[in-house]
C-alpha cells in the first residue's frame, strides 16, 4: 500500500525547515534549490515506493561516485550535460542569436594552462606510435571574416583513449595546446589520431549504465575552446567520421555539423612534404564565432577544472 505524507502541512514545514527557508541566514538561491531537490526527492520516494534498502544503496552509490571522481562522467552519460546545450540553444533561438559553429559538451577532462604558440603547434610528445595527424583550419566570424589572434585551445585522448594529467604515464600537457591564429585566422597542428574510449568498466558510471542497458563508449573526438575578442566563447568538439560510435555516443555529443572528415594517406611524397614517413591523416575544419559585446559571453562558463585557479 502506497502511503503518502508529503502533501501534509507538517511535512511541508519539515522540508522548508530542512532547506533553511524558515531562517534568515544562508544563501537564498541555495535554499530554493535545496528545497526543490528535497521536495522532488520525497515525491520520488513516495511515487515509486522507494524502499529503505534502495535509498541507502543510492546513498552508497553517491559515495562511490565521488571517491572515483566520476560525477562529471555520469552527468555526461545521463545526457544532462547535453541537455544544458539544448537549453542554451533554445535560449539563443528565442533571443535571435544564430549562426556559428554549434556548441557541444566540454566533458570532465580539460586541463588549464597548456603551452601557447603562434599559428601552429605539435601536440604529441612522440611517445605514442599512433598515426600522425595534421589538422588545420580557419577561425572566422559569421560574416566570413578571418579572426586573427583568436585562441584555439585543443585537447584529445591518446591511442589508448586516455588523457594527460589524468593518466600519469603521459608527459605534462601531452596532446594539449593553445594556438593563436595567424593574420588570416588560421591554425594548424601536428598530433596523432585519437582513439575513442569507454567508461572504466569497474566504475560507478558504467555500473549504472549497465542497469539501464546502455554502453559507455565514445567515438574518437577532439575537444576545443575557441575564443576571440568581442566574440562569444565556443565550447565544442569534433567527432571523427567513420567511427563505430559516431552516432551512438554515450555522452550525446555528436552533432552533424561537428562531424569531421578524416583522410588517411600512404602517399610518401606528400608524407615527406609534411616531414614524416609512413601513413598519416589529415583533417581540415573551420570554426565560426558569433560576435558579442557582452563580457560574460566572451569567456567560458565557470566550473572546477584541473589547474585552473
Amino acid at each position: 500500500m502506497n502511503v503518502r505524507i508529503s502533501h501534509t502541512a507538517s511535512a511541508q514545514k519539515f522540508l522548508e525547515d530542512a532547506s533553511g527557508l524558515l531562517n534568515e541566514g544562508g544563501n537564498p538561491r541555495a535554499k530554493a534549490l535545496i528545497y526543490r531537490i528535497l521536495r522532488d526527492s520525497v515525491n520520488i520516494i513516495e511515487d515509486l515506493e522507494v524502499t529503505p534498502q534502495e535509498f541507502w544503496k543510492a546513498v552508497n552509490y553517491l559515495n562511490e561516485l565521488g571517491a572515483r571522481q566520476e560525477a562529471g562522467l555520469l552527468v555526461a552519460g545521463l545526457g544532462l550535460e547535453h541537455y544544458l546545450d539544448l537549453l542554451m540553444d533554445a535560449e539563443d533561438a528565442q533571443a535571435g542569436k544564430s549562426g556559428g559553429t554549434p556548441r557541444t559538451i566540454e566533458g570532465p577532462l580539460y586541463v588549464a594552462g597548456a603551452p601557447l604558440s603562434n599559428g601552429e603547434a605539435r601536440l604529441d610528445d612522440g611517445v605514442d606510435p599512433g598515426v600522425v595527424l595534421f589538422m588545420q583550419g580557419q577561425v572566422k566570424n559569421t560574416d566570413g571574416k578571418p579572426l586573427a589572434g583568436a585562441v584555439v585551445d585543443v585537447w584529445h585522448a591518446n591511442t589508448g583513449g586516455t588523457y594527460s594529467y589524468f593518466d600519469a604515464s603521459q608527459s605534462e600537457f601531452n596532446l594539449r595546446r593553445r594556438i593563436v591564429t595567424d593574420a588570416e585566422g588560421r591554425y594548424r597542428f601536428r598530433s596523432i589520431v585519437p582513439s575513442g574510449y569507454g567508461c572504466p568498466p569497474d566504475g560507478p558510471t558504467q555500473q549504472l549504465l549497465d542497469q539501464l542497458g546502455r554502453h559507455g563508449q565514445r567515438p574518437a573526438h577532439i575537444h576545443f575552446f575557441i575564443s576571440a575578442d568581442d566574440h562569444r566563447h565556443l565550447t565544442t568538439q569534433i567527432n571523427l567520421d567513420g567511427d563505430k560510435y559516431l552516432h551512438d555516443d554515450f555522452a550525446y555529443a555528436t552533432r552533424d555539423e561537428l562531424i569531421a572528415k578524416i583522410t588517411f594517406s600512404d602517399d610518401q611524397r606528400r608524407a615527406r612534404e609534411h616531414g614524416v614517413s609512413g601513413r598519416f591523416a589529415e583533417i581540415e575544419f573551420d570554426f565560426t564565432l558569433q560576435s558579442s559585446a557582452q563580457p560574460d559571453e566572451q569567456h567560458r562558463n565557470e566550473r572546477v577544472r584541473a589547474l585552473e585557479s
